[in-house]
């Protein structure tokens, strides 16, 4: 028996020790273009250099995310596929699309938080928040809202929004927040609530408006606009992402992604990405990580049925 053990123990330990020999994959859980997958694409160019492996982004979209950390769930705890967790990591189960939950996995570090923002076209017939409120009071069920997927965060956030203000919303799901603001800016739905960088460009173009920050505090990118809680209204509603390993993956191998990803996080590369694209970088490690994506996840369990319940 002793023996045994000896062999394998042998066997394994050069195979942690030369971690990693491949590339590794990294779904992201959206579709190009939105937060999730600057940040992911970001970690990913600058990890891949720091572990000497290639680091391919896989985008799997579908059900607010749960397709793809479905996928990370199932997929073998070697260390070649990572996952871009977002808020839904802690809404899924409660949404009913799977049981999916922040104990599913080994978590690796939170990366980053982002409000929500209601935006409109510019030439849109309410020009402040206060306009909208009573526009879509005025219109019940007509103003079209797209989201990033139902029971997305940002659906999340647009019925969050309904209850403050006591209107109602028709909401036109997108794979991704990206795909819903080029509905926006084609004229197909009427408002986004979504990230303010996911708006910036059309924001700077002048083809879009930003009427209130659904969040706690201003957005950097924007801080003339007010949020809904300074116009009278309490919205707050926040997104945020992480990274995360399928559950039981080797500690060697967790603390080499772990302690590669912490290093890639303060490179001038990852850096520049999120000051262009706006996105607050608030880290967390593994432990804290786990500890807030749990509150968040009871604190979802309790929401999510009670706000989904009004729209019977």
């Amino acid at each position: 028996m002793s023996m045994v053990f000896f062999l394998v123990f042998v066997s394994v330990v050069p195979a942690l020790a030369s971690f990693p020999e491949k590339e590794i994959t990294l779904i992201i859980q959206a579709a190009p273009g939105g937060v999730s997958d600057a940040v992911g694409r970001a970690m990913a160019a600058a990890a891949e250099k720091i572990l000497g492996v290639p680091i391919i982004p896989t985008n799997i979209t579908g059900a607010a995310g749960a397709i793809a950390m479905g996928k990370l769930k199932e997929s073998p705890p070697d260390g070649y596929t990572i996952g871009y967790v977002p808020v839904e990591l802690a809404m899924v189960k409660a949404l009913g699309y799977a049981d999916i939950s922040p104990d599913d996995f080994d978590l690796i570090m939170r990366v980053n938080i982002v409000p929500a923002a209601l935006t409109v076209r510019s030439d849109a017939p309410y020009q402040t928040f206060e306009e909208f409120v009573e526009y879509a009071k005025e219109h019940p069920g007509e103003v079209l809202v797209g989201t990033s997927g139902t029971g997305s965060i940002w659906h999340i956030a647009g019925l969050a929004l309904e209850e403050a203000i006591g209107a109602t919303f028709t909401y036109v799901p997108f794979d991704g927040a990206a795909p819903s603001v080029a509905a926006l800016m084609g004229g197909h739905i009427h408002a986004v609530t979504c990230s303010p960088a996911e708006v910036l460009s059309g924001v700077n173009a002048g083809d879009l408006k930003i009427l209130a920050i659904l969040g706690e505090k201003r957005s950097s990118l924007f801080p003339d606009v007010p949020t809904a809680e300074e116009l009278g209204y309490n919205v707050n509603v926040m997104a945020w992402g992480g990274f995360a390993l399928p559950k039981g993956t080797p500690k060697e191998i967790y603390d080499t992604i772990a302690s590669a990803f912490w290093e890639a996080l303060e490179t001038e590369t990852f850096q520049k990405v999120m000051e262009e694209r706006g996105i607050e970088v608030s880290p967390l490690d593994g432990p804290a990580f786990r500890e807030f994506a749990i509150q968040q996840f009871e604190m979802y369990m309790e929401l999510i049925p009670r706000a989904l319940g009004q729209q019977q």
